[in-house]
C-alpha cells in the first residue's frame, strides 16, 4: 500500500455502547449515575469533534519506513483528557512499574503480531503506521476508543467497570477500527456500522487467541472478559458465542444483542444500534471458526480478512453484501464445495442470512 494514502472518514468508536451508559445513568446510585453520565458527555463531545475534524480534513500521515516491527509509544494523560500526555514507554523500553503502560504496550504489540504474521499486514494502515496509546484518561472514565489516529484508554470507576488495558481483545477492537478506516471504511449506522462494529469483535478476539495460542474449542468466545467489576453479573460485554448472555444486571440491564436477523433490533438510538445487531455477523464468524476448528485466524480470520480488504466492500455494505462477498471470499481462496465453502453457507443460514 501507498505510505501516502490518506485514511477514509475516521469516525469516533468507543468498546462500551452509549446505550448500556445510558442505562446506568439512570441508576439510583448517584456516583454511578454521575460517573456514567460524565463519560456519556464526553464522548459525545468528542463525537462531534471527529465530525467537525473529518469535514475540515485530516492531514495525511508522514511517510515511514515499513518494517516488520511494530513502533510504539505510551502515554500518561494523568487522568487529564489533553492528549497524548506525557511519553512513559517507547518502542523497545523496558516495562515501567505501571502496569496499565505495560498493558497498553503488549495489547500493540500483540494487534500488530496478528495482522503482520496473520494476514501479513503492516500495521493499522499497512504502512508502517506508528501505534500510539494514552493511559489513565479522565477521571473515573469508563471506556476506551480510537480517535482516528490512536487508542486512548480510561481507568474505568473501580466499581462497574475496571481499568480498560485489563482486556487484550478491547484493545484489539478498537485499533481494527483503524484498520477498518484504512480499508473498507465501513459507514458508522445502521448494518454497515454493525460490520464494522463486527469486524473490530472478531479480529479483537483472533488478536486474543493468537496470543494465547489458542484454538478454537479452548477460546471463551468473549469482548471483555475481566473488564466489569466484580459487583456486576456477567462475564463481558458481549458473547460471540452466544449474544445476549454477557451479561444480566440489575444496573447494566440485559445484553440486548440478538444471535439471528429473527432479532434485528430496529432503533435510533446506537447509529441504530451498530452495538447491538453486530451479533449477528459476530455470531456467523464464531459458528465458521467452530466449525472450521484449529487456529481461528488461519482459515476463518484469512476469510474476514479478505473480505474486509478485498476491495469490493462498500462503505454502506448491508449484512446481506458481506455474507454473499465473504462466501466468494472463501471460494477464491479455498476453492468451492470444499469445508470452509460450507462452513460459510451453514453460518450464514444459521443467522438468517442464507
Amino acid at each position: 500500500m501507498d505510505a501516502t494514502l490518506r485514511p477514509g472518514r475516521p469516525v469516533f468508536c468507543t468498546v462500551v455502547p452509549p446505550h448500556l451508559l445510558d442505562r446506568i445513568a439512570r441508576s439510583r446510585d448517584e456516583r454511578r449515575a454521575d460517573t456514567a453520565q460524565r463519560t456519556l458527555e464526553h464522548d459525545a463531545a468528542l463525537r462531534t469533534r471527529r465530525r467537525v475534524t473529518t469535514v475540515r480534513g485530516v492531514a495525511p500521515a508522514a511517510a515511514t519506513p515499513v518494517t516488520d516491527e511494530p513502533r510504539r509509544t505510551v502515554y500518561d494523560a494523568g487522568h487529564r483528557t489533553r492528549l497524548p500526555g506525557a511519553r512513559v514507554r517507547g518502542e523497545g523500553d523496558e516495562p515501567t512499574g505501571d502496569a496499565s503502560v505495560n498493558r497498553a504496550y503488549a495489547g500493540l504489540g500483540a494487534t500488530y503480531d496478528l495482522f503482520l504474521k496473520g494476514f501479513g499486514r503492516h500495521s493499522i494502515d499497512d504502512a508502517g503506521l506508528p501505534l500510539d496509546a494514552s493511559v489513565h484518561y479522565g477521571e473515573d472514565y469508563d471506556n476506551a476508543f480510537w480517535d482516528g489516529r490512536q487508542m486512548v484508554f480510561g481507568d474505568g470507576d473501580g466499581d462497574l467497570f475496571l481499568d480498560f488495558t485489563v482486556s487484550v481483545d478491547v484493545i484489539g477492537h478498537e485499533l481494527t477500527h483503524g484498520v477498518t478506516q484504512y480499508t473498507a471504511n465501513l459507514e458508522y449506522r445502521g448494518q454497515s456500522g454493525a460490520l464494522n462494529e463486527s469486524m473490530s469483535d472478531v479480529f479483537g478476539s483472533l488478536i486474543k487467541q493468537y496470543s494465547l495460542g489458542q484454538t478454537t474449542d479452548q477460546a471463551d468466545w468473549l469482548i471483555g472478559a475481566g473488564l466489569l467489576g466484580p459487583a456486576v453479573t456477567g462475564v463481558a460485554l458481549r458473547s460471540m458465542k452466544a449474544p445476549g448472555t454477557a451479561y444480566d444486571d440489575d444496573e447494566l440491564g440485559k445484553d440486548p444483542q440478538p444471535a439471528t436477523m429473527d432479532g434485528y433490533v430496529t432503533t435510533h438510538g446506537d447509529n441504530g444500534g451498530v452495538h447491538i445487531n453486530s451479533g449477528i455477523p459476530n455470531h456467523a464468524f464464531y459458528i465458521v471458526a467452530t466449525e472450521l476448528g484449529g487456529k481461528a485466524w488461519e482459515r476463518a480470520g484469512r476469510i474476514w480478512y479478505d473480505t474486509l480488504t478485498g476491495g469490493a466492500l462498500a462503505p454502506d455494505a448491508d449484512f446481506a453484501d458481506f455474507a454473499r462477498l465473504s462466501v466468494a471470499a472463501a471460494v477464491a481462496r479455498y476453492g468451492e464445495g470444499g469445508a470452509e465453502h460450507q462452513a460459510m453457507q451453514k453460518a450464514w443460514s444459521a443467522v438468517g442470512l442464507g
